[in-house]
């Protein structure tokens, strides 16, 4: 095989140190290169970085406040848009390095590249120093004082209880539907939410919507205007009123809306209460299930709320046959219990008095057994001032309306829950008629 030696390298001194190097336009070594050029000229080797500590968020900038876990991507994205200068050169790592927690200080570790020269790249590794800087954002700033809110959703419901208003507040809990809201608070018919924008107001009351058989108003008042730019402030005030009628209530439908739905029996039982109202005949399990905007047309109140339940032992149930969902069909023979016989004490002696057995209707059938208790309302000693209900039949009315069993057994443990439920943070109403969760 014939030898071929391999062409010689020309080698040229370093123009500073003298030190034999490949030929370059610059004629420098790489260690005289770096003294001589600095590419990270420019890029600020100290920074500041704004940290609220209400809602632990950092700015980004320009005004934007995002939340970022420590050493997470968001945070070094945030690092990185504070320091000037690094769209001349090009970013090839960076990453964080590590300090104490309680230091209010963020290293980060760059590793940049630049051309110098033509056909000379540099490349250089540094670090930035990040100060924290403790305060507030703007939303914290505003939601610390007081009266600076911008839109305000008024909820209320004119009900001698707060039944719905407690599932309606787990609602809102566990879908975060008052994230947004700067304050809370309680008053003797309802709950004020106040938003620092309309459009967190406007979100809110569309949620209500899907959740409740609500109507909503809105109004606005003119804080201020400016006739040199053509602009005004407003506060806006959205009044939500949720329908008056409860689950459990005994409800006299209108003759008009009872012969739309079928020609249903007017005398039902709310049965569920969502975006719309669902009622129920419980002689025959018809439903009626009656959108807000419905009953809004013709609104129509309870004859009778939980208030004027009155317990009743079943005696005998037989199961009918008709069934609808979870509800079945069944004849039924209860008495008076003894514990709310007191209540009782006007009724007719003719029939029985207190021990007397009333057969009825039910469409508890699948729940209610012999030796159960259920509470109902007593029709015939009811003492009901409604229009709707008198022009009803009264020989075809029931003496008894069986509306949900209750458990005596389970009240007499006194037994504490190993959980809490939670509860909307509000403030109480002030003033001399203020209205707070105990009253």
């Amino acid at each position: 095989m014939e030898f071929v030696p391999t062409p010689a390298v020309h080698r040229v001194l370093c123009a500073d140190c003298g030190t034999p190097i490949e030929p370059n336009s610059a004629n420098l070594c790489i260690p005289c290169l770096r003294n001589s050029v600095d590419i990270t000229e420019g890029i600020p080797k100290q920074a500041t970085i704004n940290f609220c500590r209400n809602c632990d968020r950092f700015l980004s900038p320009p005004a934007a406040w995002t939340i970022a876990e420590p050493e997470s991507r968001e945070l070094l994205a945030i690092c990185l848009k504070k320091l000037k200068g690094l769209n001349k050169v090009r970013l090839i790592d960076a990453g964080f390095i590590w300090t104490e927690p309680h230091s209010k200080r963020i290293r980060v570790k760059l590793t940049i590249q630049k051309e110098v020269f033509s056909s000379t790249i540099l490349q250089q590794i540094f670090e930035v120093e990040y100060v924290v800087l403790y305060g507030q954002c703007p939303d914290c700033a505003r939601l610390a004082a007081k009266n600076t809110w911008k839109a305000v959703v008024q909820v209320r419901q004119k009900v001698p209880h707060k039944r719905t208003f407690l599932y309606l507040e787990q609602l809102i809990l566990k879908h975060g539907a008052d994230k947004d809201t700067i304050s809370i608070k309680e008053t003797r018919e309802g709950l004020d939410f106040f938003y620092a924008q309309r459009n967190h107001a406007i979100k809110m009351t569309e949620f209500l919507s899907s959740v409740a058989p609500v109507r909503t108003k809105d109004s606005e008042q003119l804080l201020s205007r400016d006739t040199h730019s053509n602009t005004s402030n407003y506060k806006f005030t959205y009044s939500t009123e949720i329908v008056p009628i409860c689950r459990d209530d005994l409800v006299v439908l209108p003759k008009a809306l009872a012969r739309s739905y079928g020609n249903v029996n007017p005398l039902t039982v709310c049965v569920k209460v969502s975006s719309s109202v669902q009622f129920m005949d419980p002689t025959t399990l018809q439903t009626a299930d009656v959108p807000a905007p419905v009953y809004w047309r013709t609104p129509f109140e309870s004859i009778s709320n939980s208030a004027d339940l009155i317990e009743f032992l079943v005696l005998d149930i037989e199961p009918s046959g008709p069934t609808h969902g979870k509800y079945v069909l069944a004849d039924a023979q209860v008495v008076i219990n003894s514990t709310n016989r007191t209540r009782t004490q006007d009724m007719d002696t003719d029939e029985g008095g207190n021990d007397a057995i009333y057969h009825t209707r039910t469409h508890l059938g699948r729940f209610l057994q012999a030796g159960d208790t259920v509470k109902g309302y007593f029709l015939r000693n009811a003492n009901i001032n409604n229009a709707d209900y008198d022009k009803l039949d009264q020989s075809r009315l029931p003496d008894v309306v069986l509306v949900k069993k209750t458990y005596p057994v389970r009240r007499k443990r006194n037994r504490q829950r190993n959980w809490k439920l939670k509860s909307i943070a509000k403030e109480a109403e002030e003033g001399p008629d203020a209205f707070g969760r105990g009253a």
